[in-house]
């Protein structure tokens, strides 16, 4: 029986490029999820879009001397773009600068405080003399109070993952000027955290399947006490207040943002033709994941459940697989320092593939892992191109060559063939199941065991001895790797895509390599099928391409 899926990745800030550590935190392992659980033929939905309204898109307008929609519309197209190229399937990938999320944002407001969630206050907030403004968390810094972390921003600590409240940086510093910014009161609108704690704690607790790391982080998060936080802000971009006498106060974007989950599922719904398909996801039998990176695990727990629990009748998160951090050469990346890989520069050079291979295999899921071009170009070099790529490229040009690209008739089969279609067999179950626990390391290693079976099955066979002396033997080793290449295929295809794709052709397939489903039996050709132009399926890599990325970065 099908399940209904939503899958919901975190928003970038429309401000900068994306690079290797967003693809590790949330945008892979989603979209490998997503891919899995379409060809499980289960009902899937995946959401996301670009954060228009986060003060870093206004810093970033501020600084180029431009205006915030021009920033988040440049960055807008990038990401499409690189989605495209990178393989990553959105249903709907969308923005928070649109009617149909304002619409929406704007209607959580008023349903929570219509319930007397969202209350109105004063509250102390940074006033920069110099600039004659209030300043948004991001447009200060300082030290964190918590870990002692410098260059913590005014809404969180990146270091140890704490919200906080700019007043209570310490060595306070305004990052328009670098002057130290007054306190001064003004009026905005709360969220009553504080009365979810306890109904928070208890839910949290039962969420025995979620990542230790994850369901720790909570209940420590929401041991420490719950603060009722500002949800608006004295800034002119964003989502207005849905209230008169606030025109000039937006809702901050930490409440804004998480909403666009909802938002876009409602915008999908719309322009698919099925305006009322959202509910099946928010409101009826679905399970709900979140995909993002460790820093954003407290909004994603905490916070929107907190939202959701007060607008009530809404599927609260079913898993948050949040996953840590990856590094760069061994050191944390910086944007700032440029050291990092960007997505789109990437791209412009290498294939899609490889890249989620290296990333999957060495995937962050429960603590920090690292990419360095030395192991990217193993990897392709010794596991895609060596063992996957050799033994299609092995078999496939001994079926050219000696039955004129003709699939070769089945036969009998003795134990070692046997033992290998069961060892397929188990490789399709154990991947799925890896997958919808968001194991996918362990995942992608099922299918690479295989591949190390089947050569060392087609070296002990050696067909290519036999094929006179033996013609019989040889054809059904070779029928039989054939069956174990359709499989790999298959298991691999969230993981590689394109290649899968490809490989689907060659093996003298027809349409969408999708339309195989989650399903194998190892009798998938049928009688007198040929197989397409066979090429090789990966590129092996020059190993002076250590020096130019290194390089790079070093420049």
């Amino acid at each position: 029986m099908s399940e209904r899926i939503l899958v919901a990745v975190a928003w970038p800030y429309a401000n900068g490029s994306i690079h290797l550590g967003h693809i590790a935190g949330a945008y892979l392992p989603a979209d490998i999820f997503a891919r899995y659980h379409r060809a499980r033929g289960n009902d899937v939905l995946m959401v996301s879009g670009s954060d228009a309204h986060g003060t870093p898109v206004t810093l970033t307008a501020e600084q180029r001397g431009i205006t915030p929609e021009k920033v988040f519309s440049e960055y807008q197209d990038e990401f499409l773009d690189n989605w495209d190229r990178l393989g990553i399937t959105f249903d709907l990938f969308t923005s928070t600068h649109t009617k149909n999320h304002e619409k929406v944002s704007q209607e959580i407001f008023l349903s929570l405080y219509d319930k007397g969630f969202i209350y109105r206050d004063t509250m102390s907030q940074p006033f920069c003399v110099k600039n004659n403004r209030f300043l948004a968390d991001r447009y200060v810094e300082g030290t964190c109070p918590n870990c002692g972390s410098t260059g913590a921003r005014g809404d969180q600590c990146d270091h140890c993952g704490r919200t906080l409240d700019p007043k209570d940086l310490i060595n306070l510093t305004c990052k328009l000027c670098g002057e130290v910014p007054v306190i001064k009161e003004t009026e905005h609108f709360f969220l009553k955290l504080s009365v979810f704690e306890d109904e928070l704690l208890s839910w949290v607790e039962q969420q025995k399947h979620w990542k230790p790391n994850v369901r720790n982080l909570t209940i420590g998060y929401l041991k420490g006490g719950l603060r009722d936080r500002a949800i608006t802000r004295d800034i002119e971009w964003g989502v207005p207040v849905p209230l008169k006498g606030f025109e000039g106060k937006r809702i901050y974007v930490w409440f804004e943002a998480v909403i666009g989950y909802l938002s876009a599922s409602k915008e999908f719904s719309k322009i698919s033709g099925q305006p009322d398909k959202w509910k099946e996801f928010w409101k009826q039998d679905a399970k709900t994941y979140y995909f993002m990176g460790k820093d954003n695990i407290p909004f994603h727990t905490v916070i929107w459940p907190a939202m959701l629990s007060g607008c009530g009748g809404y599927n609260l998160p079913y898993d948050v697989p949040a996953n840590e951090y990856l590094n760069l050469e061994g050191m944390k990346l910086s944007t700032s320092r440029n050291w990092a890989v960007w997505l789109k520069d990437y791209l412009d050079k290498y294939e899609p593939d490889p890249l989620r291979y290296v990333i999957a295999a060495g995937m962050p899921e429960t603590s920090d892992s690292d990419f360095s071009w030395k192991e990217y170009i193993r990897r392709n070099n010794d596991e895609l191109v060596a063992t996957y790529g050799n033994l299609v490229h092995r078999v496939l040009t001994m079926v050219v060559r000696n039955y004129d690209s003709k699939i070769p008739s089945p036969g009998n089969l003795d134990k070692l063939e046997k033992e290998l279609l069961s060892k397929a067999s188990q490789c399709l179950e154990s991947t799925g199941k890896y997958i919808e626990t968001a194991q996918f390391r362990m995942a992608l290693s099922e299918s690479m065991n295989l591949a190390h079976a089947a050569n060392a099955y087609l070296n002990v066979k050696a067909p290519w001895s036999n094929m006179k002396t033996d013609p019989i033997d040889a054809s059904v080793t070779l029928r039989t790797c054939l069956a174990i290449i359709n499989c790999l295929k298959i298991s691999i295809y969230p993981f590689l895509p394109f290649s899968s794709q490809k490989l689907h052709y060659m093996l003298g397939f027809l349409g969408d390599v999708t339309e195989c489903g989650w399903n194998w039996t190892g009798d998938e050709f049928i009688s007198n099928q040929h197989l397409g132009e066979v090429t090789p399926l990966f590129v092996k890599l020059d190993e002076k391409i250590l020096d130019r990325e290194l390089k790079r970065l070093e420049n």
